[in-house]
């Protein structure tokens, strides 16, 4: 038996002024897509901003369902889009900004394990990694150079 472990190495940005002007927009515009979100259930609205290669920004926003398992978060509903708008262009970056009427989310939002699942499926599919910039309403932004970082062992089709 051994054993192994596992870190991973994040950049933490104080606030989002410390992003560059295009990382900066690319937030506002996830931002600005939440604040579309279809969240009459949870009241936790979540935007996602995609950088594809070609310069393109396609954005999503959670939509929700009386019926759980029948609505899609942010982060994907914006790669299926961008996979089905701009088939073989690859995605650079997702911006990714949570807010909640309930509360306030003053610490970055990660994806969820479906979600980590999807945006995998990408930087495998593409053979390159997707940066990922990481946002509540408020604070700190999370910057992870690949979904690996925060997806240790992922699940692919290397296993199928």
């Amino acid at each position: 038996m051994r054993k192994q472990k596992i870190t991973i190495e994040l950049t933490v940005f104080d606030t989002i002024e410390e992003l560059s002007s295009a990382n900066q927009e690319l937030m506002r515009l996830a931002v600005k897509a939440r604040k579309n979100a279809y969240a009459p259930y949870s009241n936790f609205e979540v935007g996602a901003a995609v950088l594809l290669e070609n310069g393109e920004v396609v954005i999503g926003n959670n939509q929700e369902n009386a019926s759980y398992p029948s609505g899609l978060c942010a982060e994907r509903v914006a790669i299926f889009q961008a996979g089905a708008k701009y088939p073989g262009i690859s995605i650079k970056c997702i911006a990714i900004s949570a807010t909640s009427k309930n509360y306030t989310v003053d610490k970055p939002a990660a994806p969820c394990g479906n979600c980590r699942q999807a945006i995998s499926e990408y930087e495998v599919k593409q053979r390159s990694p997707i940066k990922l910039f990481l946002m509540g309403e408020t604070g700190e932004v999370v910057v992870c150079n690949s979904l690996a970082d925060i997806l240790p062992l992922a699940f692919d089709n290397s296993f199928l």
